[in-house]
């Protein structure tokens, strides 16, 4: 009788395996649009609405304040953000450029606008693929800079990457506090807004710099990482970590300096990893890692006659992989 009924159970067992491996499926389908549904929603909200605040930014012991006011205006977007303590400071973005003003220096650094984003862009495959590396969910909300907000969280599954923890508006779903959590468990950057106004009334004056027009006794200074040349480098890595895929891969020629630099960007739709590798220079360069900068790890070795540089917002582990894997192609 015993046997009798244990093979019914499987026969049962059987015949609900794939009703259960379809919820499986369905569930983990579902998870994964969600995840990219609210990164899509996150990214939107910071390029369209028009806010200001006060933010608070850490990495690792150190923290900083600014103020932030951000204009969204024919589809065009213009931000300033200024320093409320340490060195004065002024940075502001309109289109296509960067401006740094640090008056107490009479520096004014002018550099071209690099793609800015709550995250880098999803390629469908990361799309799919975003929650096979990441456990992700919605947890209870809170309050965060006098506005209710959603939390949720991105919870590795493996070594390669760090945990991510996102406070978004629940009602525009603008980004209002971010958390960075590395292998161990410790928050190891963090920013968050201590007050903010969204669909504030915000005009052209308010995102324009303190200094119309640059003073005759400060020093202009233009720098740029150097346009970006799309083509193949001859590099590969060898040991890309599951999950991560390249976004763009091609050659920079850095003002001042005489030789390309190679530039390759992967990315597994939370953070990027940027590889660079140049001609190795005759002063000494400390290689292997380098100190932490927060979430970001910087690994540098030296490769035949070039230096490799590898740096991203991922464990030290992670960038010493990709470090140690580059190759000629």
């Amino acid at each position: 009788m015993r046997a009798q009924r244990n093979a019914q159970r499987r026969v049962q067992a059987r015949a609900l395996a794939p009703l259960v491996l379809g919820l499986w499926l369905a569930a983990a389908a579902a998870r994964a649009e969600d995840a990219t549904q609210w990164i899509a929603r996150v990214a939107q909200a910071a390029r369209q609405l028009n806010y200001a605040g006060t933010i608070v930014y850490q990495r690792g012991n150190r923290v900083e304040t600014s103020r932030i006011v951000h204009l969204s205006e024919g589809g065009k977007e213009y931000e300033k953000l200024v320093s409320l303590d340490g060195p004065a400071r002024e940075v502001v973005r309109s289109q296509g450029e960067v401006r740094l003003y640090f008056p107490d220096a009479k520096i004014v650094r002018v550099e071209p606008r690099t793609f800015r984003n709550a995250f880098p862009s999803l390629s469908p495959e990361q799309q799919k693929s975003l929650t096979q590396y990441y456990d992700f969910r919605i947890v209870a909300g809170e309050r965060v800079g006098g506005h209710a907000a959603d939390i949720v969280v991105f919870e590795p599954k493996d070594g390669l990457r760090y945990g991510h923890r996102f406070w978004s508006d629940s009602a525009t779903g603008l980004l209002l506090k971010a958390r960075v959590i590395n292998e161990r468990g410790e928050v190891v950057e963090q920013f968050s807004f201590t007050d903010l106004q969204v669909n504030a009334k915000i005009d052209k004056a308010m995102v324009e710099p303190s200094w119309p027009a640059v003073p005759p006794d400060w020093q202009v200074k233009e720098t740029s990482a150097g346009d970006v040349a799309v083509n193949d480098t001859g590099w590969v890595v060898n040991r890309v970590p599951p999950g991560f895929t390249k976004i763009m891969e091609g050659f920079r020629k850095p003002r001042g300096r005489r030789n390309p630099v190679a530039h390759i960007v992967y990315s597994d739709g939370l953070v990027a990893i940027s590889v660079f590798i140049e001609p190795f220079s005759t002063a000494p360069v400390p290689t292997g890692m380098q100190p932490p900068q927060g979430g970001l790890n910087i690994y540098m070795a030296k490769q035949d006659d070039n230096l490799v540089t590898v740096m991203g917002e991922a464990p030290g582990a992670t960038v010493r992989q990709i470090g140690n894997s580059v190759a000629r192609r």
